[in-house]
């Protein structure tokens, strides 16, 4: 490819409204370009990348016994109502009607239609176990689509379903899944940790988050994991042992209940310094509304609500903390003075942290401005905790009670044992070895192939531009003439360029007029993997090769360049 011909438009500025490094570099090395918010396109060089991503995926899918099918963008809402989630997907879900006024929605994802079509070819045991993935785009109306690709609304994913007769299988396939994941991040460039985490709107027992792990801002979630064994989790995932912490009231002289004065005290903070406490001693009220009810979430002072878990223990779709108005209107109270003790029950769900279990003679708001509750415990008839608290660096592993540490992780991939979720609602059923009809257990697996694509980039930059993984690079050599007019230098780059490519390497040259300056810039920008530079050194039979990823400048004779190529890229 000549760089005159590409297809490309790099920018000397970052855009205003990027973020993330990822989102910064696709837009000015010319990859991407927005539509809309949270759409784009992917302009050529984007596309042999998210191609290369693909083919891998293949090959390995393939390796595993998977087969590949291509299932509809636009879905009918019925295949959504028969499994329940028509009604219960959020806002993400963009509904539309045709003009025979059915309702449909462009897909956010295919555990529906997949069930669907198994459910009408592979009706008996024999044809089982199966597992079929596709390559397709999806669309997700998010709220606030921001980090370029990484949170865009459009974006193209490969997703496979597995469908077995019993759950032994399903674990069987489960790890089968987790091998080939491996081997296909692997086969990218990047380095990923399996860690536990939540199955959100998809849903399943158990699932796993493939992470790539960053020093960037962006990174979606905090990762939780231990040094000294394989333990890793989402933060919404993540579970700890808390550091033996005294969390009695009595011990700072508060035995009996009673009502105190706190005059202006609304931060657990401040409550902590105006009762000279601990804030492990205070049992802390925080107000949601979880589908349009209100809530209550109780924890320890010193912890933080999980908002995933917390949606997950309410069994709700979404949740928001309550505004000052609807606090007054459900509770009779105002943020920092909340109590559980005065709501109705009935009428306002209340749910206790873990955390709480082990407090005595603690701290919590009277549900009256300026006042607050001293040596209080609780009801014997409370007996429904949940683990609602975000895990904190310093808390110990669940598993072996070292302390844990914390990293920033972009989820490029996610597995999911979905059980009978889908089957079961949507009568989804094959006939077993005893002639009964029985639901599928299935099993989920996505890999966010553009998304991988802008965490290569999360991963692998400087302050120069992208450096790619040579697996995933657009192109792997570009070869630059400093000086197109030079008939030596423009006649030599051209032989190496046109050797290259006989090779089978893919290289682009820079045979554009412009400065040499401005043609390194946009190489290193781009991010091809290895340069190759014809300048003046090539009057003594030299010219430069650089590794991107190294930096390091050799001078080489064209034919050692060419031999280095193939030694790093044909081997």
């Amino acid at each position: 490819m000549k760089m005159s011909k590409l297809f490309v438009q790099t920018l000397r500025e970052f855009p205003n409204d990027a973020e993330a490094i990822s989102h910064k570099l696709l837009v000015r090395a010319g990859f991407i370009k927005k539509l809309a918010n949270g759409i784009y396109t992917y302009m050529p060089l984007a596309q042999r990348v998210l191609n290369k991503i693909s083919n891998i995926i293949r090959e390995e899918m393939n390796a595993s016994g998977a087969q590949e099918l291509l299932m509809p963008f636009v879905q009918p809402a019925e295949v959504w109502q028969k499994s329940g989630r028509w009604a219960k997907y959020g806002k993400e879900l963009l509904r539309c009607k045709d003009r025979h006024d059915n309702e449909m929605c462009l897909a956010p994802t295919h555990e529906e239609v997949v069930t669907s079509v198994v459910s009408d070819v592979a009706k008996s045991y024999k044809q089982l176990p199966l597992n079929v993935y596709q390559i397709q785009t999806k669309f997700r109306d998010e709220i606030r689509p921001r980090f370029g690709l990484l949170r865009g609304r459009e974006f193209i994913m490969k997703d496979a379903y597995s469908f077995h007769t019993s759950q032994e299988d399903l674990e069987r396939e489960y790890k089968v899944m987790a091998q080939t994941y491996t081997s296909i991040f692997n086969r990218c460039g990047l380095e990923t940790k399996a860690v536990q985490s939540d199955s959100g709107a998809i849903g399943g027992a158990v699932s796993h988050e493939y992470m790539v792990l960053t020093d960037t801002a962006v990174g979606e979630n905090d990762v939780f994991y231990c040094d000294s064994c394989d333990y890793s989790a989402n933060s919404n995932h993540a579970i700890s042992i808390l550091p033996i912490q005294e969390t009695n009231g009595a011990d700072y002289g508060y035995n009996e209940e009673k009502t105190v004065d706190t005059p202006n005290v609304k931060t657990i903070e401040d409550l902590s310094k105006f009762l000279k406490i601990n804030e492990n001693c205070i049992l802390k009220a925080v107000a949601y509304i979880a589908d349009s009810k209100p809530a209550i979430a109780m924890i320890r002072g010193d912890k933080e609500i999980e908002e995933t878990k917390l949606m997950n223990a309410l069994n709700a779709i979404e949740i928001r903390p309550m505004e000052e108005s609807e606090i007054k209107e459900y509770l009779n109270s105002e943020a920092g003075f909340i109590s559980y003790r005065s709501v109705d029950k009935s009428k306002v769900k209340v749910i206790f942290d873990n955390t709480v279990k082990g407090m005595k003679n603690f701290v919590l708001g009277a549900n009256e401005r300026d006042k607050h509750i001293v040596g209080a415990n609780l009801e014997e008839d409370i007996k429904e905790f949940h683990d609602i608290s975000v895990v904190k660096v310093g808390e110990f592993c669940p598993v072996c009670k070292k302390p844990l540490k914390i990293t920033r992780g972009i989820e490029v991939g996610n597995i999911f044992q979905l059980g009978t979720k889908y089957s079961e609602p949507m009568n989804a059923v094959y006939t077993d070895e005893n002639g009964e009809l029985k639901p599928y257990i299935m099993g989920c697996y996505g890999i966010g192939v553009s998304r991988t694509m802008a965490a290569a980039i999360e991963k692998y930059h400087d302050d120069f531009g992208i450096i790619w993984p040579i697996e995933i690079a657009p192109y792997h050599v570009i070869v630059i003439p400093v000086d197109t007019k030079d008939p030596v230098q423009a006649e030599k780059a051209d032989e190496i360029y046109n050797k290259l490519n006989e090779l089978g390497i893919e290289t682009v040259i820079d045979d554009r007029s412009d400065r040499a300056g401005v043609k390194f810039k946009d190489a290193d920008l781009i991010g091809f993997p290895i340069r190759i530079t014809v300048g003046r050194t090539i009057s003594e039979g030299l010219v430069e090769f650089k590794l991107r990823k190294e930096g390091e400048v050799k001078k080489l004779t064209p034919e050692e360049a060419i031999e280095e190529c193939q030694k790093i890229l044909l081997n």
